[in-house]
């Protein structure tokens, strides 16, 4: 029934139980305080395999971040190739994998190349079954001394930094106690003043020149 004139409103539910619908964040203190004793629980419970898997050096996307590095999803089979390491091999040994990654510089293959290679250089591999090793199992004296918290790679034992990089130029020289907004702005005005500064400069001598005359 359309509304028209100063009728009743039809089906006016205004008295809502809206109480039920509030929610509150009380528990925030709690919830972290169990996040964090769930991931004690767990690297104790996998322990001493590390937590976290290893992930690839990347570039940020876009020009805005792409000065930025940051972990990948996982390594290209380019890059597991090159270094040695079989695909399926890989996830076994906390190595992500990620078949559609594409490798679009030499710079990122040969770091990511390097930092699987030192990963594997320090991994130890138990055997699955005691006494009985196969190639590439670590030695007893290797387990024993994982076992008693030695040599044990961890999540942080590969981090990935953003290293500040300052390029050649007059930037390079820049002292941290030199007022660098003010040094762009002599710069700028510099640049802009060049050719009126120009002409000035050559208007007087040509009038010092006529004095002389």
């Amino acid at each position: 029934m359309a509304i028209k004139h100063n009728q009743q409103i039809q089906k006016n539910h205004f008295h809502k139980d809206w109480q039920r619908y509030v929610r509150v964040h009380f528990d925030q203190p709690g919830k972290k305080k169990s996040r964090r004793n769930a991931r004690v629980a767990k690297a104790a419970k996998v322990a001493p395999r590390p937590v976290d898997l290893l992930r690839p050096v990347v570039r940020c996307p876009t020009v805005k971040y792409n000065r930025r590095v940051r972990p990948g999803r996982g390594f290209s089979l380019v890059e597991l190739k090159a270094a040695g390491i079989p695909r399926k091999f890989a996830r076994t040994i906390g190595i992500s994998v990620d078949p559609r990654r594409q490798n679009l510089n030499e710079e990122s293959l040969k770091a990511n190349v390097e930092r699987l290679q030192e990963y594997r250089k320090r991994l130890i591999l138990f055997p699955r079954r005691n006494g009985k090793t196969k190639q590439g199992d670590a030695s007893a004296e290797e387990v024993k001394a994982a076992k008693a918290g030695e040599n044990i790679i961890r999540s942080n034992v590969f981090p990935i930094k953003n290293a500040p990089v300052v390029e050649e130029g007059a930037i390079a020289d820049f002292k941290g106690e030199e007022n660098a907004y003010r040094k762009l702005r002599d710069a700028r005005s510099e640049f802009r003043l060049q050719g009126k500064r120009a002409a000035r400069a050559a208007a007087k001598a040509e009038e010092e020149e006529n004095k002389k005359k």
